[in-house]
């Protein structure tokens, strides 16, 4: 239906209607083709849209370097390292050739890219190179660092610079930019002959290679009706028909016509309608008119406020059209508030990059936790030689570090990617001259980041808020003068972990444990490690700087026994938890429960993926994943009546209707009949009443665009807690099924309507372009 605005703007009658002509599809201009008449080469095509065809650190790193990589004093090696033409990838040269997918390793999963001596690698081997031929390339996820020597500073520069244009390019990519990056790249390898052209036997290939077992009479028949030049091979426009018929979006169409009528584009009001019915709250008719001008294509289209199909699809493939509400992504809750009233990302043997056993310690463990917002890490210190303490997982094969090169890395990366206050949670193994020593370090290595008194506070019955924090580092440690237990000893900060592992320590390593230095014991200033004897405040005012760290086991069996009075104490003053000891492959727990209490320092191992990270990292997704979320209300107040066991009748509805998927990864890409058969499962995790899951059906041999339509309902007693997390697998009917990708929110930060989830990876890694296409309602009674 035309509006009224748009009447008084139509075209004399001799000329065609405007929104006649945007409604049909536009002629496609034949793609430039290359000298032999074919199509150009995929790979120029996709770095001219990304608008590096041209620059000369991008060029150099086409041509490819050879680059010298070190692991150690003796093994340092000199490779070939080679910017694929897609622009997404590095191909890099093995001793011993494997797999294409071994070889190569995607632009979009480096974390960061660092100049110099900036690695403990490079710090250690590196020695002999000048820094200005040094870089380091970090990776998202487990994968080890790439230390990298280039035979000049100029060349290592081109890397950098080249790395660093090609990131950000990808970063601001768009979402269907990113699909026809992804598909071009496999024409390119589907094309065996590299005549650009394909015959069918090679369409074939691609299918199988973006994940689709599609009947060969109906390939065939979509094969036939894109040749035109009916000589058994499509080539030039041709292909790109074929791509585009392959990537419709039937279920997108659908809800574009049912809000834009006979005439097939939506005018500003249409869109408002939608945006209404969407659920969204700046829904206004100058909302509106902003998204056409930001997402609609066609300039014609632009001029008469109307949003063609494209501009739709780009608008529900943006972050603006995604599950995670936009609002919630910035710094935007109070930071004003005490620390007890926040979720603080915590790590667990932040030190390890492995297991507990005998895994290697280093400090780019650090370096990577910070990285993914925490905010809370853990520093065993131990007896170490020449009077220098070191950190190790005691008592095991694990490698030690140096305590000062931790301080460093602090110093260097604590606040990158969030400016609020760090917490380093010292279990201390030394005597009193390295403890001596450890102060001293933390004084001169972090100067005036290091919060070494009590701060001007108003209410000093309270504690500081991130906000009073900005930019310090706390320490959590034992303080003189201390209670003491009956035989005579200050309380270690894991004392529960002592009673439920096996005596280790040697009589001298006791004896140490039984002093504490005045020097170390001046920096515990707002986080006194304390044990938990009762949690029932005493007489005296309350001891908000006292901290206690407890084991899961101890931590349930308080949630378990006392209920609101746990949550009540967690309301005045912060409390760690940690995995049990016997998790000897550093296996973790959910953290979920703790949260539940209100339990602030929740600490996980970091390095090992799984369900529990993937719920650590869909807490802290919000609020600019700076590491610190705001409690719900009824974890802060300090007289709450709230028990997570007993927490009332259901108040809210989540209906889930899952509706497809596009572009699911290959889980074995070097088998090209491997085609996934996913289900889709939605899992919640809040109060234990609240805890479900429920699965779609599975879709056979289809990972490109597999359809199911079905809704999943859940009901919800206490919202404001609750995680949703999305999963997606290979189901198997033999085995246990394959984890495909997922993606984990708040439930609060979930949008209603129809949004897509676009997917990780068990790294946390973009698995980009695959998303899934869902209907969200949430109701509240």
């Amino acid at each position: 239906m035309l509006c009224g605005r748009w009447r008084r703007r139509r075209s004399p009658p001799a000329e065609p209607p405007v929104r006649a002509l945007l409604a049909a599809p536009p002629a496609r201009q034949p793609s430039p083709a290359s000298p032999d008449g074919g199509t150009r080469r995929p790979g120029p095509r996709a770095l001219k849209k990304m608008g590096l065809t041209e620059d000369a650190d991008v060029l150099a790193m086409l041509r490819g370097s050879r680059l010298r990589k070190i692991r150690s004093h003796t093994w340092q090696q000199e490779r070939l390292y080679r910017l694929q033409e897609d622009g997404l990838s590095v191909w890099f040269q093995r001793r011993i050739p494997r797999a294409h997918s071994k070889h190569i390793f995607l632009v979009q999963h480096i974390e960061a890219v660092r100049e110099g001596h900036q690695s403990e690698g490079l710090r250690r081997f590196g020695g002999a190179f000048a820094p200005a031929r040094c870089l380091t390339i970090a990776f998202k996820g487990r994968c080890k660092n790439l230390d990298l020597v280039a035979p000049t500073a100029e060349e290592a520069q081109c890397w950098v610079r080249g790395l660093a244009k090609l990131r950000e390019r990808i970063h601001t990519m768009s979402q269907p930019e990113r699909l026809d990056h992804w598909i071009h790249s496999y024409l390119q390898r589907a094309d065996s002959n590299q005549d650009s052209k394909m015959s069918f036997k090679e369409i074939k290939s691609l299918l199988r290679m973006l994940n689709v077992d599609m009947n060969d009479m109906y390939a065939y028949s979509l094969f036939k009706e894109c040749d035109h030049s009916n000589n058994e091979r499509l080539e030039g426009a041709e292909i790109e028909e074929f791509l585009r018929r392959l990537l419709k979006r039937p279920e997108l169409e659908a809800i574009f016509r049912r809000y834009s009528g006979e005439d097939h584009v939506l005018s500003a009001p249409e869109l408002l309608e939608f945006l209404e019915d969407q659920g969204e709250e700046s829904a206004t008719l100058a909302r509106a008119q902003q998204l056409i001008q930001t997402y609609e294509l066609s300039e014609a289209a632009k001029q008469h406020e109307l949003m063609t199909l494209d501009g739709f699809m780009m608008y529900l493939l943006s972050p603006e059209g995604a599950a995670l509400n936009t609002a919630h992504t910035p710094v935007f809750q109070d930071m004003g508030q005490p620390l007890s009233h926040y979720f603080i990302s915590s790590s667990h043997n932040t030190y390890l990059t492995d297991s507990q056993i005998g895994g290697p310690s280093s400090t780019e463990a650090y370096v990577r936790a910070f990285a993914q917002g925490c905010r809370c890490v853990e520093l065993d210190c131990w007896e170490g030689q020449g009077g220098e303490p070191v950190i190790y997982h005691g008592h095991t094969l694990t490698s030690k570090i140096l305590f000062r090169d931790v301080i460093q890395a602090v110093r260097d990366h604590a606040f990158t990617l969030s400016p609020y206050p760090v917490i380093l949670s010292l279990e201390n193994h030394c005597g009193l001259e390295q403890q001596a020593a450890m102060a001293h370090h933390l004084r001169t290595i972090l100067g005036d980041m290091l919060v070494t008194e009590a701060l001007d506070l108003q209410n000093p019955d309270e504690l500081p808020s991130p906000e009073q924090l900005k930019g310090r580092v706390l320490v959590k440690g034992k303080k003189l003068p201390a209670a003491q237990n009956e035989d005579g000893r200050i309380s270690s900060d894991r004392e529960e972990e002592e009673e439920e592992e096996e005596e280790e320590e040697a009589a001298e390593q006791r004896r140490r444990a039984k002093q504490i230095s005045p020097e170390l014991s001046a920096l515990a200033v707002y986080c006194c490690a304390t044990r938990l004897r009762t949690l029932h405040p005493g007489p005296g005012p309350p001891q908000p700087c006292q901290v206690s760290s407890l084991s899961e086991r101890k931590a349930k069996k308080f949630i378990r026994e006392t209920g609101n009075s746990f949550v009540r104490h967690n309301a005045r003053q912060l409390t760690r938890v940690y995995p049990l000891g016997l998790r000897m492959n550093s296996a973790n727990y959910s953290p979920q429960e703790m949260w539940n209490s209100g339990c602030q320092l929740v600490a996980l191992n970091f390095q090992t993926p799984g369900y529990e990270m993937d719920l650590n990292a869909g807490r802290f997704l919000i609020n600019g994943q700076c590491g610190y979320v705001l409690k719900p209300a009824c974890l802060r107040h300090p007289d709450t009546t709230f028990d997570p066991e007993c927490p009332g009748p259901p108040r809210t509805t989540l209906t889930v209707q899952v509706l497809t998927a596009q572009q699911l990864p290959k889980l074995n890409v070097e088998k090209p009949s491997s085609i996934v058969d996913p289900l889709v499962r939605v899992e919640i995790y809040g109060v234990p009443a609240d805890c479900a899951r429920k699965e779609t059906d599975y879709v056979l041999n289809n990972g490109f665009n597999p359809h199911w339509g079905q809704a999943l309902q859940f009901q919800l007693r206490v919202p404001e807690l609750v995680l949703v997390r999305f999963v997606v697998e290979d189901y198997d009917t033999t085995s246990p099924n394959d984890f495909v990708g997922q993606f984990t929110l708040p439930l609060n930060s979930l949008k209603q309507g129809y949004r897509h989830i676009h997917l990780l990876s068990k790294d946390g890694a973009s698995l980009s372009p695959a998303t899934l296409f869902v209907h969200i309602c949430i109701q509240h009674s």
